[in-house]
Order: structure tokens, then C-alpha cells, then sequence
């Protein structure tokens, strides 16, 4: 292995970014991790609700792979999840050899249950503050091992390189500073998407920008029309979208609608409990039924201690707003929460660019088929990312299979024109209104259009130029509308008014590619 081969780059600090630095260092090499923003802002550190693993003695991995299934709508790739629930106990033992605090009782882990999970396999630590926990862990291993932490570095651009992998450009978040990193294995471990919605349960540092790189430096890209919203956040006027973790439901938690009647008994067999897809909808379909703004998530029912003791982030958040769970129901609406689709890889992280690896995510594994089983994403991250870490120490070959439908989508020059922030604003409104939980083929319609034409005025001229946080976000909101008219059928997250059923023959996943420009252009 070349000197460069073995000083990957590493690009975020999720649990993805950071577990993969850990384990190439103790691969024996030398990665460098770099962040657009601090080290420890990610989505990892907002997750509440735990971290799945069929480690229970009624648990099994078989089981949870046929809940991975059942959770995703007839699209979960199998090989894809049977190496995520295989994996996954060796996964969690890491954890624990890096220190991270999982709550125990009586000596022994305890483990929590959530919607769509036939047994109780969640391990959370700090109670609810599970993605704290393990931040916090992580990040400090990292720089106990002495590993190269760069914070405020942007990713701008992914360039061709030579036999090491592509070309990085990293800059200062206000553009300036640009540096250009030599040719070296790179691995994309950016997050979703959820803040390039109106209303999300996501940091702002989410907006989709690796995976709107990857594309226009010609990754394959799939998935991208599943967008997963969770059930419920804080829905009060003027407070912020503080995630309700679904585990609290899984305590034992109801929803109520303003008549106080739940709403969901007689919908799904498993009611509150149902896979999120089925309780964002009703939901949605209450609010609008009612014409209230929010449905009330009512945990009255549950002892007191176990509520604060369990739950500590959620109870502390409600209190500092005036509201005690134990004596009031909760105000709770949908937001978008999660992005199913991504980079498209094989099961060792590798995408359609070679020496380009993608983790967590940013990356489309297949794993989680059309609407993920809660609490499957953070050891995703860790089951995948040791994979790649391990085929990155090796160089072997690879790469995704092209799905059976792939759109070629035109690369064009754009005008050049100054960003501005009104543009960001509008994509949010158009993504939440227009490409949101309930679609339709006009609104969707309506909004690629506006996405393109957004992307045509702020993408830059000059194939040399590097895009701005604009224009990444309108290619990376143009993906996902696009993807969502191409998939004439509901499936999962995915719902159409004008096709709302599943249909046979969409049983299948979906890939994105830009097409290349004709010569002498670009």
C-alpha cells in the first residue's frame, strides 16, 4: 500500500465517520477525519431512542432480520440486511471495548423495544441519550489515538484521481481557504438530508451536500425517493422539533387526537407500535381530518419514575417548556427525519467511483428496503463501516450493481449567479409541501421544475468552479422529486395520492446517474 493509499480521508463525524477512523487506525493506517462543522455536530448525537442488536436470549439475529424485512415494504435488499443483523453483536462489543456507557440492570444490558421490533433488542445509554453517549465516546477515542481531526473543513468537490482514489477539494465554511487534497482513498460519511426540509428532527449541518457531490462527480446514486419522516416531535408554536422518541411508545405510550380517542386501534395490528411509515400517515391524516396542528402523544398512563428515569432528555426538554408528561399529553407532529436512499454501494462500502467508499447515511445499501426499522441506522454505520474500513486496508475491487431501472439525468452548466438564502428557503418549502409525506404527480412535478431551475441559475459555469450549499441542495432536492415521479406506486415512506397502492412491478430499487455532457461541453 502507497503512502497516499494509506492516508484516507474521512469526511463527517457521525458514528459512521467516526468508528471508521477508529478502526483504520487500528488497521494500521493513518486517516484523517474532517467535519464542516464541530467535531461532535451530528445526527448520531440527537438519536435517542437506541441502538438495535439481537443480543437478548429470546432474541436472534433471524429475527431480527425478518423485522428489518417486514419494516421494509418488499424492498430490503437480504444480503444486504442479513450482513446488518449478523453483524450487528460484534458491532456492539466494539462499543463496549471503546467505553461506551450502555445503561444496565442488574449487571446485565438492558435493552428497550420500539415500533415494528418483535422483541426488546434496543441498547440505549443515558436513557434517551443514547447518540450522545456515543458521540461523546467516539470522539474521544479518536483523539486519544491521535488521529487528525480537521473541524470547519467543507467537502466542495470530488474530483477524478489516479490509482490512490479521487481528488478531495475541502474549503472554510465561507468558501475561502480552498485546498486540494491529493489523490487518496476518500470515505463519504455525511448524513442525510433532513434539514432540506421545512419542518425535520435534523441538525442544520444535514443537507445532503456528500451525496449531491458524489453525484456530480458521477456516483451512482438510489433510493432517493425514500425519505423517512418520524411520527413525532414536539409540535408546539415557537419551540423547536424536538424528536419524542418512538421508545417511549414502546413503553407503553398512546396516541390520542384532540377528542382523546386513539386513533390508530383498528388501523394496524400493532397500533401505536406499527412500522413509522403507517403512524406518519395517520397522523397526518388526523391533523388534516381535524384541522388541528398537532395529535398528542399521552405517556399519563405510565409510572412517573419510569418516565423521568428512562426518558431524561425528552422529560428535561418538556419541563424547560412547561409541560410534565406524567400529568399532560404531549403535542406531537410529523418530521423528516431520515434518507433511506443515498450513494449507492456493494456491502463493503464501495460506491460506483473507485477509491470513493460511503458509510451510514449518505450511503444506499439497500438494507432498509422502503422504510426503516427504527434504530437500525446507527449500527448500520458501525456494521458497514467496519466492512469498508476492512475492504479499504485491502484495495480489492468492487462496487454496486446498477439496479433495474437507472435515469439518466442531464448535467448542464449553470448561469453562475450569486446564492441567496431565500433560494435554501424556498427548497425547504417546496421539499416539505410538495415532496413530503403525502405526494402527488403534479406537486412533484411542479417542484423538480423549480429545483431545476434553481440549480440552472446558482450551479456554477465553469466545470472548475465549485457549487455552493444552493446548489447542492437543489440537486440533491431535484433527486429526490424526480426519483419520487419516477415511482409511480406507494411503497413505505413513499406515497402518492394518484398511485396508492404497491405495485409488482416497481418491486425494485431505483438508481439515479448524471449523464455525461457531449464533447467540448463542460
Amino acid at each position: 500500500m502507497t503512502g497516499r493509499e494509506a492516508r484516507p480521508l474521512v469526511v463527517g463525524s457521525g458514528i459512521a465517520g467516526l468508528y471508521v477512523a477508529l478502526r483504520l487506525r487500528e488497521l494500521g493506517l493513518r486517516p484523517t477525519i474532517v467535519t464542516k462543522a464541530r467535531l461532535e455536530e451530528s445526527n448520531t448525537r440527537y438519536a435517542q431512542g437506541g441502538i438495535a442488536a439481537a443480543i437478548g436470549p429470546d432474541d436472534s439475529p433471524a429475527r431480527h432480520l425478518a423485522d428489518t424485512e417486514r419494516a421494509g415494504a418488499g424492498l430490503v435488499d437480504r444480503a444486504a440486511a442479513r450482513v446488518l443483523t449478523r453483524e450487528a453483536p460484534a458491532r456492539i462489543a466494539d462499543l463496549v471495548r471503546y467505553g461506551v456507557p450502555f445503561d444496565t440492570v442488574e449487571g446485565r444490558i438492558a435493552l428497550g423495544r420500539e415500533a415494528a421490533h418483535s422483541r426488546s433488542r434496543l441498547l440505549h445509554a443515558g436513557g434517551d441519550a443514547t447518540g450522545f453517549s456515543l458521540e461523546e465516546t467516539l470522539k474521544h477515542r479518536l483523539l486519544e489515538a491521535g488521529i487528525e481531526a480537521r473541524e470547519r473543513a467543507v467537502l466542495r468537490a470530488l474530483r477524478p484521481g489516479d490509482r490512490n482514489g479521487p481528488v478531495a477539494v475541502l474549503s472554510a465554511p465561507n468558501g475561502t481557504a480552498v485546498e486540494v487534497e491529493p489523490p487518496r482513498p476518500v470515505v463519504l460519511a455525511t448524513g442525510g438530508v433532513g434539514s432540506l426540509y421545512l419542518q425535520s428532527s435534523n441538525p442544520a449541518v444535514a443537507t445532503g451536500e456528500g451525496i449531491a457531490i458524489a453525484f456530480r462527480a458521477g456516483a451512482l446514486v438510489a433510493d432517493m425517493e425514500f425519505v423517512q419522516f418520524h411520527p413525532t416531535a414536539f409540535a408546539r408554536e415557537g419551540a423547536p422539533r424536538f424528536l419524542i422518541t418512538e421508545a417511549l411508545r414502546g413503553e407503553g405510550a398512546v396516541l390520542r387526537n384532540a377528542e382523546g380517542e386513539r386513533f390508530l386501534v383498528g388501523r394496524h395490528p400493532d397500533a401505536e407500535l406499527a412500522p413509522r411509515d403507517v403512524v406518519t400517515r395517520a397522523i397526518q391524516e388526523e391533523i388534516a381530518r381535524s384541522g388541528e396542528r398537532w395529535v398528542y402523544l399521552d405517556a399519563t398512563g405510565l409510572p412517573r419514575d419510569l418516565v423521568f428515569a428512562r426518558f431524561p432528555s425528552v422529560t428535561s426538554f418538556l419541563l424547560a417548556h412547561g409541560l410534565d408528561p406524567s400529568r399532560e399529553r404531549i403535542p406531537v407532529a410529523p418530521v423528516a427525519h431520515y434518507m433511506i436512499g443515498g450513494v449507492a454501494t456493494d456491502l463493503d462500502g464501495r460506491s460506483s467511483i473507485p477509491g470513493l467508499y460511503v458509510v451510514g447515511e449518505a450511503a444506499a445499501t439497500g438494507v432498509h428496503g422502503a422504510n426503516r426499522l427504527g434504530s437500525n441506522s446507527l449500527v448500520e454505520g458501525l456494521v458497514f463501516g467496519e466492512r469498508a474500513a476492512r475492504a479499504l486496508r485491502q484495495r480489492s475491487p468492487g462496487g454496486p450493481r446498477d439496479p433495474p431501472t437507472v435515469i439518466s439525468v442531464p448535467g448542464r452548466a449553470g448561469l453562475g449567479a450569486p446564492e441567496e438564502t431565500g433560494l435554501l428557503d424556498e427548497i425547504r418549502s417546496r421539499l416539505w409541501e410538495e415532496v413530503g409525506i403525502v405526494r402527488t404527480a403534479g406537486g412533484l412535478r411542479t417542484a423538480l421544475a423549480r429545483f431545476e431551475e434553481i440549480g440552472q441559475q446558482v450551479e456554477p459555469a465553469r466545470s472548475e468552479a465549485l457549487a455552493g450549499t444552493v446548489a447542492n441542495a437543489a440537486l440533491a432536492a431535484a433527486l429526490i422529486a424526480r426519483a419520487a415521479l419516477a415511482r409511480t406506486e406507494s411503497r413505505g415512506v413513499h406515497f402518492r395520492t394518484d398511485h396508492p397502492r404497491p405495485r409488482p412491478a416497481w418491486r425494485h430499487h431505483l438508481g439515479l446517474r448524471r449523464a455525461r455532457p457531449p464533447a467540448g461541453r463542460r
